[in-house]
């Protein structure tokens, strides 16, 4: 810090100078003298007037982050027309006039009131003028100059980016480029040396260099490995003042990483590799893994594994799994113990890809002994087809042979084996199997035309090793035989009309047959022998399996026929032929002129015979409003409301009863029967309710005594607000029943006043006496005790 401001004063110091300097030139040179003091002589002896101005400069120059106590003094500007007896005025404008400089009106002087920054701003552009101090009359043309900000070195140099990031291949050669880094310096360039930058490292020798005018970092050693050492920390300084002291200067740091390449060959950790394999394997069966680690990453990490030589090449496959870079040893064909109990492979790992630069480091493969031993495996029985595919006739005997599948057992034990079919797939039961030789019978005669094929599954069983089974399919294909007879494709409903003419043909009829092709078309059509010669009607072969009926005469007459059935023969094309007779019903209709039906006798019938089908639906639509009617009737009286609880008489306590005289309370039974108040049906059991269902029959809690038929109705209120409180089934719903029973027991007494002269009372009267002659009848019926007492 002491030497930064010893700097800044010097710099201060060489820009007074130049100041200075810069001052005496402009009056030495630029100064003029007055408009009429100086003429030259010109040619031919001619006086020549040389014209003048006042002033005349080009620039002034500042030093940039002057803090002094004062303010800066810039330069004078004089004119030389300036007496000085005070009548000039010195103006300044321009750029930062009046704000950044001031002038001193009188005698020309320019300050600098503020610091300036070149970086900010490099130069001011100002003009300056002389008038008269009275009159403001311009004395001079106003002339243009410029305040130059000197530079002096304030800003250290800066990195484009605080973290760099590079990468060089490892075994790179020295003096390799691996990244520039570039910092910049925003001094001036062009005065001294604030902006020359030097650079330099820091951290990361002996490893890599930098050029010192470029930036550009080098590696610095040769051979440099990754799989020792993979990144790399560098610190690179830039420095101004071309790198002497008392230069500024700015680091970065860049993160150098060594990329892969190829200079590692595969190996193999070990020189055998024991594997073993049951001979139950399938084709496709992992045995088991080998790897060659190399420590390379990436394609240059690749390895591809081979088979190059052993007695196992033609059995065993080795694949490459990539992703764990491991050879997988596979099984190629199947294994038979008894046959061959162990194979050898040699097996080749190899890189993928080679980098031509390290072939001299040797071969980039290496190779291992792979051994795979047999084990030995009960393994089930082998038919000796993969399936079988038999024939029989349908409708063959029960009992007929169909084929025979045929299993062995390949372990050297050479068990027996014993077979039977899989009910799954013959739920019907058309089959049975001998359980020794495997020959396959019909157990019950089959028809193709209800299952033309019976595919079936075969079970093979060790007889000593129930668990060791196999299964085979088994199809039987049904062959067919002439056993249907064929029919009508449909059923045929032909109408000839009335004015018909000879040969004329009304219908087409075709045939249909359930057995095979070979044992069905072609169809022959014929009219039985007995009607052959059919006064009505003639049949045509159209040879094609379909035959044309034809009018044979003109005219039919409804009111003599209106039906008429026409018998046809129909045979089929098989061995021995079969045929049927199939009745063609023809109805006699009339038509119009042009041959179109119009009524036919079938539909006058159903008109004669019964009702139209409007006044059946009509008949149906009059039941069915009868029906809802009768339904509405029902349903609204069901819902006429009925009492919550069935009394068989109007519950009394629903009444008000008013009477003239004052009874004894609830003790007072004379008044009216208290009798009415009880419910002959709820007194020994429970009461029903019809606003709800109960979920289970209440029953009478045990321990409450049935009131008897003269209940005192303390004991009824007593006994109904038991069985109210317990009985689950009939809560309050809504209702609120209020026993305040009045007599004995009551704290409150009785309000009766049938016993009152026999009650004995603690209270004293006398004071009556004194309530004058309306009370006078009161004194004497509550006094009276005391007379008596008095009396006696």
């Amino acid at each position: 810090m002491k030497e930064d401001n010893c700097l800044h004063a010097a710099l201060i110091c060489l820009g007074m100078l130049c100041y200075s300097h810069a001052i005496t030139t402009e009056k030495l040179n630029h100064t003029r003298p007055s408009l009429h003091g100086h003429h030259e002589k010109g040619k031919e002896g001619q006086v020549l007037h040389r014209s003048k101005r006042g002033w005349v400069w080009n620039q002034f120059f500042v030093i940039e982050e002057y803090t002094g106590p004062d303010p800066v003094l810039v330069g004078r500007l004089h004119s030389d027309i300036d007496s000085g007896d005070g009548n000039i005025k010195y103006i300044l404008s321009g750029e930062g006039a009046g704000i950044i400089f001031v002038i001193d009106d009188k005698s020309g002087n320019i300050h600098a009131t503020k610091t300036l920054d070149r970086e900010e701003r490099a130069q001011y552009t100002l003009t300056a003028q002389a008038v008269d101090r009275n009159t403001n009359r311009p004395l001079e043309p106003p002339s243009e100059f410029i305040v130059k900000v000197q530079d002096i070195n304030d800003n250290p140099p800066e990195f484009l980016h605080e973290n760099y990031h590079a990468n060089v291949p490892e075994r790179s050669n020295v003096g390799t480029s691996v990244i520039q880094v570039t910092a910049s310096d925003a001094d001036d360039p062009t005065y001294g040396n604030s902006a020359k930058l030097v650079y330099s490292i820091l951290e990361g020798q002996p490893y890599f260099s930098v050029e010192a005018q470029t930036g550009i970092i080098r590696t610095a050693l040769p051979n440099m490995d990754r799989e020792a050492k993979e990144e790399y920390h560098v610190v690179i300084q830039a420095k101004d003042m071309g790198g002497h002291m008392g230069g500024l200067s700015g680091t970065t740091k860049v993160t150098i990483t060594l990329t892969d390449v190829n200079d590692n060959p595969p190996k193999f950790p070990q020189s055998v590799y024991q594997m073993s394999v049951s001979e139950a394997a399938v084709p496709g069966e992992e045995v088991g893994r080998v790897k060659a680690k190399d420590p390379d990453i990436g394609e240059n990490g690749l390895v591809a594994y081979n088979i190059i030589d052993g007695d196992g090449m033609d059995t065993f496959e080795i694949t490459t799994d990539y992703e764990t870079q491991e050879g997988v040893v596979k099984l190629k064909k199947l294994l038979d113990f008894e046959t061959k109990k162990s194979y050898s492979l040699k097996v080749e790992a190899a890189n993928v890809h080679i980098d031509p630069k390290f072939i001299s480091n040797g071969p980039f493969k290496d190779t291992v002994t792979v051994k795979i031993s047999v084990e030995d495996a009960d393994e089930p029985p082998v038919f000796l087809k993969p399936s079988y595919i038999f024939e029989v006739q349908e409708n063959a005997a029960s009992g007929t042979v169909v084929g025979k599948v045929h299993a062995k057992d390949p372990d050297a034990a050479n068990s027996a084996i014993r077979y039977s079919i899989d009910r799954h797939t013959d739920l019907e039961r058309y089959f049975i199997i001998n359980a020794e030789d495997g020959n396959i019978k019909t157990i019950k005669a089959l028809d193709r035309e209800e299952i033309a094929w019976h595919n079936i599954s075969v079970f093979a069983v060790e007889v000593h090793k129930q668990h060791q089974e196999a299964k085979v399919p088994v199809a039987i294909k049904v062959i067919d035989v002439n056993d249907n007879a064929p029919k009508f494709a449909a059923a045929y409903e032909a109408f000839v009309c009335e004015n018909a003419r000879s040969n004329q043909q009304f219908i087409t009829i075709s045939a249909d047959d359930k057995d095979d092709s070979a044992n069905g078309p072609r169809f022959i059509f014929s009219l039985p022998p007995e009607i052959i010669h059919n006064p009505n009607f003639t049949l045509r072969d159209n040879r094609d399996n379909t035959a044309s009926v034809l009018v044979r005469r003109d005219g039919f007459s409804r009111q003599k026929q209106d039906l008429y059935l026409l018998p046809i023969v129909i045979s089929d094309g098989g061995l021995p032929p079969m045929s049927s007779t199939n009745t063609l019903t023809i109805r006699v209709c009339g038509c119009d002129s042009n041959g179109s039906l119009l009524s036919c006798n079938a539909e006058a019938y159903i008109l004669n015979a019964g009702l139209s089908t409007g006044a059946l639906i009509a008949i149906l639509a009059c039941i069915v409003i009868l029906l809802v009617i009768v339904v509405l009737f029902v349903t609204l009286k069901r819902q006429k409301k009925e009492p919550l609880i069935v009394f068989e008489e109007e519950d009394v306590r629903e009444n008000i009863i008013t009477y003239d005289d004052e009874g004894g309370g609830e003790e007072d039974t004379e008044a009216f029967d208290i009798a009415t108040l009880q419910n002959p049906d709820g007194i020994n059991g429970f009461i029903p309710r019809k606003d709800i269902k109960p979920e289970y029959q209440y029953m009478p809690r045990p321990g409450l005594r049935p009131a008897p038929n003269s209940v005192d109705v303390d004991d009824f209120i007593n006994t109904r607000i038991q069985e109210a409180d317990n009985d689950p089934t009939a809560p309050p719903y809504d209702s609120i029943q209020i026993y305040g029973y009045e007599g004995r027991g009551s704290v409150a007494g009785s309000l009766s006043s049938l016993e009152s002269a026999t009650t004995d009372s603690d209270l004293d009267y006398d004071y009556l006496q004194n309530w004058g002659p309306r009370f006078k009848k009161l004194a004497d019926l509550y006094g009276s005790k005391d007379t008596f007492d008095d009396d006696s």
